[in-house]
């Protein structure tokens, strides 16, 4: 089965209200629903443009804005879901920092279902940044995800570099991969960007980005943004020889959009050039 895949590459915005940001989200799922795409993604932290609608003193405050985001998280994932049943898609909205208990911060991606269903995927490894300047947690659980085009998986920027975790979700039947991203330097994104490829061409399956794009000097978070959105392959018979579906042009606010199948993912693990996925296990006797 086929299906269209938009991945965003999104701007952050100074908002004046809610009522503009709500226009924004849903101006930017109506243009990719109205192409036909049923599987959404946002990148990491694009939620904080969210905290331009408090006082300087709380947007230029990485631990005052964490704090005052909570008001917003209700509204934040019921815009969401209702969009996902709106539009009948699978949509991954990026991330927002959720306090989970006081003074206890993850970097979650929730996934809203077509039907209504909310689930997430907490950030696992963290960053320099999150670690030691924005104490922002480790989550505690790696999932995967059941839709009716394919089980999917997420890797949350960082998380992306570390190859475990995304062998461990394909395994358990995952053939997309989401990563939303976040990243302030183009060495940051050509991490992610070299991370996400070699999960792709390891495990034989999709791995889309989706990033942050542009400037936002008012915020003490998300000031510089840089990157491109892109959809990545097995580099093998049946998909491109660069193992790049789709990838937009760096920096530059807009979706990218590409089609896919799953199922291909088995087949190309069956009948490809290279058995990457197969052939995983005989790493370990030289380990």
């Amino acid at each position: 089965m086929k299906v269209k895949i938009a991945t965003a590459q999104y701007d952050i915005s100074f908002l004046e209200n809610w009522q503009n940001y709500q226009a924004k989200i849903e101006r930017w799922v109506g243009e990719a629903a109205e192409q036909g795409a049923k599987i959404l993604l946002f990148p990491e932290y694009g939620s904080m443009e969210l905290a331009s609608l408090f006082p300087k003193e709380v947007y230029s405050s990485l631990s005052k804005q964490l704090a005052s985001m909570q008001s917003l998280l209700d509204d934040y994932t019921g815009l969401f879901q209702a969009l996902a049943q709106k539009y009948g898609c699978y949509i991954q909205s990026g991330t927002f920092p959720v306090e989970i208990e006081p003074n206890v911060y993850r970097n979650r991606a929730y996934l809203f279902m077509p039907d209504g269903r909310i689930d997430f995927q907490d950030k696992l490894i963290m960053t320099r940044f999150e670690n030691e300047q924005w104490l922002i947690n480790s989550g505690e659980e790696l999932k995967c995800f059941d839709t009716e085009y394919g089980r999917i998986a997420i890797n949350v920027c960082y998380d992306s570099e570390f190859p475990m975790l995304a062998r461990k979700q394909v395994e358990a039947g995952a053939n997309l991969i989401l990563v939303p991203s976040c990243t302030d330097t183009l060495a940051g994104y050509h991490r992610v960007k070299i991370g996400c490829q070699a999960r792709a061409l390891e495990n034989q399956c999709y791995v889309v980005q989706s990033p942050t794009v542009g400037e936002a000097p008012w915020s003490e978070a998300v000031d510089v943004n840089i990157g491109a959105a892109a959809v990545y392959t097995p580099v093998d018979r049946g998909f491109p020889d660069s193992g790049i579906l789709a990838i937009g042009e760096l920096n530059k606010a807009q979706w990218v959009m590409a089609e896919i199948s799953l199922s291909a993912c088995e087949a190309v693990r069956q009948q490809g050039q290279v058995f990457n996925y197969r052939d995983w296990p005989l790493q370990k006797k030289f380990s």
